[in-house]
């Protein structure tokens, strides 16, 4: 039955391994979606897991089964102690996203692990997840989803930006959404400056010193990726293959490295948006504390670019796959055939009874 007043609790994990992302929050709806945020938690990967989840793409299908268990119960521990912690009540479902092994659309193979069925057990509540199998047996890319929820939650943007692991933008064209992955962001940029031993470059301030290899940034920005139509996404596996050979084949200081990928980055950012003029952007995931990559952006582009509150910066793809799960009970599309390319709009993931 449907309702007008949904209490959720979304989860997200990241492919720039940041940590686990919760959120609780209550979406109503009075002929518009509305939310209001009540808490949230990163919980960061201990050093065990995060090297686990690094080295995920060179795992057999047999080692990731068992990691997707022990996962599974890692994670449904964060979100019960996330409920506990919080005193959260009366909840409609948990909504998770799991953190994604495998990406391989063209082989219409994606692999999502923390979503088994011990999730709903545990937590003893309704779980909903596994958002993106659906999708690519449709024939589609299974990401980005989140556009579902820049369209109903964010409408008055021209552009919504999301800097995480990926760029990816969503965007109306033609009287239709669509979406798409732009360049790898901090999948890259956290890779290199963990070599200084850094978990991320604060603020951007290393890039910042380092020199711009010109080279360099004209054979990243060659990549064939760039000049294919959407639908399209990425996935570590493609960075792995294009993108780290090349730039170690340099042999560059970090700082250098940095400095030349930011660029990249917002060359490659602003080749979108100036297809637009005069709009507003939303710039949303971790990369907006990257204060000189937003900075080179806003040299490469003229539109207004807007960095919401924090927990919005921090915690809208949470929030969001939440929302997936909201439409998904109501059995209503949450997944866009014009963004992922699947063969029909539908109503994604899979649902979990206690």
């Amino acid at each position: 039955m449907k309702k007008n007043e949904y209490h959720i609790i979304g989860v997200m994990s990241g492919t720039s391994l940041d940590g686990v992302d919760l959120v609780q929050v209550m979406f109503s709806f009075n002929g518009k979606w509305n939310f209001e945020i009540i808490h949230t938690e990163t919980m960061s990967y201990s050093e065990k897991w995060h090297g686990i989840l690094k080295g995920l793409v060179s795992c057999s299908f047999e080692e990731l089964q068992k990691i997707d268990d022990d996962y599974t119960k890692y994670l449904a521990s964060i979100i019960k102690d996330f409920i506990r912690s919080n005193q959260i009540k009366n909840i409609d479902a948990v909504c998770s996203h799991g953190h994604t092994a495998l990406h391989q659309p063209k082989k219409k193979l994606t692999y999502q692990i923390g979503n088994k069925p011990f999730l709903a057990e545990y937590l003893n509540e309704t779980v909903i997840c596994d958002f993106r199998v659906q999708d690519v047996e449709l024939g589609g890319q299974g990401a980005p989803l989140v556009p579902i929820g820049d369209t109903l939650l964010f409408s008055e943007y021209d552009f919504c930006l999301n800097l995480g692991g990926f760029a990816n933008i969503s965007m109306d064209l033609n009287d239709e959404r669509i979406a798409y992955d732009i360049c790898p962001v901090n999948i890259v940029l956290n890779h290199y400056v963990n070599k200084l031993g850094f978990n991320y470059d604060d603020k951007g301030q290393i890039a910042s010193t380092g020199h711009l290899n010109l080279e360099l940034l004209n054979q990243l920005n060659a990549f064939d990726f760039y000049k294919e139509r959407h639908p399209k996404s990425l996935g570590l596996e493609w960075v792995n293959v294009n993108i780290f050979p090349l730039i170690d084949g340099f042999q560059l200081e970090t700082k250098d490295v940095l400095a030349t990928f930011v660029e990249h980055i917002a060359v490659q950012i602003a080749s979108e948006i100036n297809k637009k003029s005069h709009a507003t952007v939303l710039v949303t995931g971790g990369g907006v504390y990257n204060e000189y990559l937003i900075n080179r952006l806003k040299t490469h582009s003229e539109h207004t670019i807007l960095i919401p509150l924090n927990k919005i910066v921090e915690f809208k793809e949470a929030l969001i796959f939440g929302f997936l799960g909201v439409l998904k009970l109501r059995d209503e599309v949450n997944c866009l055939q014009s963004v992922t390319g699947a063969s029909k709009d539908h109503s994604s993931g899979i649902i979990f009874l206690p």
